[in-house]
């Protein structure tokens, strides 16, 4: 009787590397790297020689060098004497800006164009398809350049707001919307903690976000309540005050007080003056961006189970808080991705701030810099890392808020 033996095994032979499946994907990842290694170093090394043939070298001092140029529209101290760094911070700062109020007002806009477009009543509905179409299908530039326009053209002069019987009044005494910008009370500290005022806006901040987590924090022991005793606590004058009563206490012993925009002279004085080209990018930026957001609702709204809706008809639940606490909710999970690379898309957009002359970190750093100084390569590659940076940013913190709505599992 014979038995059967294993053939003896065999050595690692080389043409295993492409022939065998164990270690064909590892082999064609190996030499995929090697290749985009060696690339990156012909690029770089290219890049050197071309520089050195130019004469230039690789530095970022010209950072340090006075910018000697102004800047309209800023948010921190700057004059012509302050440095390039010191310009770049000041752009960034304008483009974060535009980001921050444009994704807040797009969201807002969204939301609403979204939900109406689903109304019964045809003319809401129908207004609603109107401004989706209309403004997705034409170009952003357009409606940044028409907008600014209707702003500088069709808004009144300063001089019409002088006489007894002016022209023009302001809103509420305290706004005035002009061809020059609009000017809005400001808020100022007559005993301020810090001689830099950003700081004490920061800690004033920084207040609020204490007050807001703690009403968060709230807000879950009232929910544990409920689950636990089927009854909801009265929180609304606790958070009203939780709210409030920190903020206020803070601005008051800080001293703050209105600053009301006037008139002086040719010009208006005091309060905060708005320029036309930040009103005009943010609306279009928000208006563009919006009408993107509101499809994106209204597809997450239709991915809910028409069931649900029913369901909560069947117990009495009224439209508006069906909507509000059965149908949105669920339809989270749908929107939030998209609604990321909409954010992103708002924020990159904002570089077309150049076409009616705000002073974004594209006018600054990646505009004016770079031509004085001549440090293209220098400064692309910063404008690019801060456009990198930011588009991460964002997109973490609405990875973590997407996780944290999400559908749970057991």
């Amino acid at each position: 009787m014979t038995t059967m033996t294993d053939p003896p095994g065999q050595g690692f032979r080389l043409s295993q590397l492409i022939y065998d499946t164990r270690y064909r994907s590892l082999t064609i990842q190996v030499v995929a790297m090697i290749v985009l290694m060696l690339l990156f170093s012909w690029l770089v090394s290219n890049t050197i020689h071309n520089l050195q043939t130019l004469g230039k070298d690789f530095d970022f001092g010209f950072l340090t060098q006075p910018s000697g140029y102004d800047i309209n529209q800023r948010l921190i101290e700057y004059d012509s004497q302050s440095t390039h760094g010191r310009a770049a911070i000041v752009g960034i700062l304008n483009t974060l800006l535009v980001a921050v109020l444009g994704c807040a007002l797009a969201t807002v806009l969204g939301v609403i164009a979204g939900v109406l477009r689903l109304s019964n009543n045809w003319l809401v509905s129908r207004l609603m398809a109107v401004y989706v179409e209309g403004f997705r299908n034409v170009p952003l530039l357009l409606w940044i350049v028409l907008i600014f326009a209707l702003m500088t053209e069709s808004t009144p002069a300063p001089r019409a707001f002088r006489g007894d019987t002016p022209d023009a009044s302001m809103l509420f005494d305290a706004v005035a919307i002009t061809n020059r910008g609009v000017y809005v009370p400001a808020i100022h500290f007559a005993s301020p903690f810090f001689t830099n005022g950003a700081l004490n806006w920061l800690v004033v901040l920084v207040v609020l976000g204490a007050s807001i987590f703690a009403i968060q924090r709230l807000r879950h022991w009232a929910t544990e309540k409920q689950e636990a005793t089927g009854d909801r606590p009265t929180t609304w004058y606790l958070i009203l005050g939780i709210l409030i009563l920190p903020t206020g206490l803070l601005m008051l012993l800080m001293g703050a007080f209105l600053d009301m925009p006037s008139l002086q002279g040719f010009n208006f004085g005091g309060g905060i003056h708005l320029r036309n080209s930040l009103i005009a990018l943010w609306l279009a930026l928000s208006l563009y961006t919006g009408a993107f957001i509101a499809e994106i609702v209204r597809g997450g709204i239709l991915a809910v189970n028409k069931g649900q809706t029913e369901a909560a008809y069947a117990l009495g639940i009224r439209p508006s808080t069906t909507m509000n606490l059965v149908i949105l909710p669920q339809a989270l999970r749908v929107i939030i991705p998209p609604l990321i690379s909409q954010f992103l898309n708002l924020t990159k957009n904002s570089s077309l701030a150049i076409a009616v002359g705000y002073m974004d970190v594209r006018s600054t750093l990646g505009g004016i810099t770079i031509n004085q100084t001549g440090r293209e390569l220098e400064g692309m590659l910063l404008l690019g890392l801060f456009y990198l940076v930011l588009s991460l940013l964002i997109s973490g913190v609405m990875n973590v808020y997407n996780a944290s709505v999400k559908l749970k599992e057991r």
